[in-house]
């Protein structure tokens, strides 16, 4: 058993991206907790730092100033911290040339997560993170992806919590975008049904992560 991290190592793990475990420190405090197990150095460029398991196990651990939101946020200059976008926010992040490498990490990041704690180490399906942050783990699917989210009065998907046990729903305006929308998800190890609402006839997708 490894001595528990020191108080400043403790605070970078308590900072790390909570959709994707990204670390940011210094060289130091990152290199420190490779070699305690509990982060990562990604292969490849920008070669972004990420938690392991245990790394995520220990910011579990670590005392929350205010619960977690149930639902994604738009990711604020204070905090720094990513967040997908599910579609409909009042404020949304730059869409530039920064976004869509912020994404792609993000996107590559989810991937090695899964590597790591999927048993077998398979990355086509979804890893219990993503079971039990649905919202959060669709939505960066189809943004990575390149789909557009809805904005206050433009068009685009919305990723929405829903009763049943391990789903969400996903609302495109458009027929034919909601089901390039299925097939990224499909293709991001979901399973994936489109149904009509029957009062207001409107189409909308349900997804689930798939186990196998």
């Amino acid at each position: 058993m490894t001595r528990p991290p020191t108080a400043a190592q403790r605070r970078v793990i308590d900072a790390a991206d909570p959709v994707t475990g990204r670390l940011r420190g210094t060289e130091a405090q990152l290199e420190a907790l490779v070699k305690r197990g509990l982060a990562f150095r990604h292969p490849r460029p920008p070669h972004d730092h990420f938690l392991t398991p245990a790394g995520h196990r220990i910011r579990e651990e670590v005392p929350k100033a205010a619960p977690e939101p149930t639902t994604a946020r738009t990711p604020s200059a204070a905090t720094g911290v990513f967040a997908a976008r599910v579609g409909g926010e009042e404020s949304v992040p730059d869409a530039g040339p920064s976004r869509v490498r912020e994404v792609h990490s993000a996107w590559q990041g989810l991937l090695e997560l899964r590597r790591m704690t999927n048993p077998d180490g398979a990355t086509d399906r979804p890893c219990g993170w993503e079971r039990g942050h649905l919202v959060q783990a669709a939505a960066l699917a189809l943004e990575a992806a390149g789909h557009r989210p809805a904005g206050l009065d433009s068009p685009g998907y919305r990723v929405i919590a829903t009763p049943q046990p391990e789903a969400v729903a996903v609302y495109e305006p458009d027929v034919d975008a909601l089901r390039a929308c299925a097939a990224t998800l499909e293709k991001a190890g979901w399973q994936v049904g489109e149904y009509t609402e029957p009062r207001t006839r409107i189409r909308y997708l349900l997804a689930s992560p798939r186990r196998a």
